[in-house]
């Protein structure tokens, strides 16, 4: 899980540094954030359009 969420963008990958393993959004979802976020992308949160990718 992704912990928080970027304030003024969405995340359309993420790697963790660890292992290096990417994640991508789940299908319906614009973002990492808002598939594996505990917090949706800002966009989501302001109800508005999902982010361009």
């Amino acid at each position: 899980m992704i912990t928080k969420s970027s304030t003024d963008a969405c995340q359309f990958y993420y790697e963790y540094p660890a292992c290096h393993a990417l994640l991508r959004p789940n299908p319906g979802d614009c973002c990492v954030f808002c598939s594996f976020g505990s917090v949706p992308c800002p966009p989501i949160q302001q109800k508005a359009a999902c982010c361009p990718r």
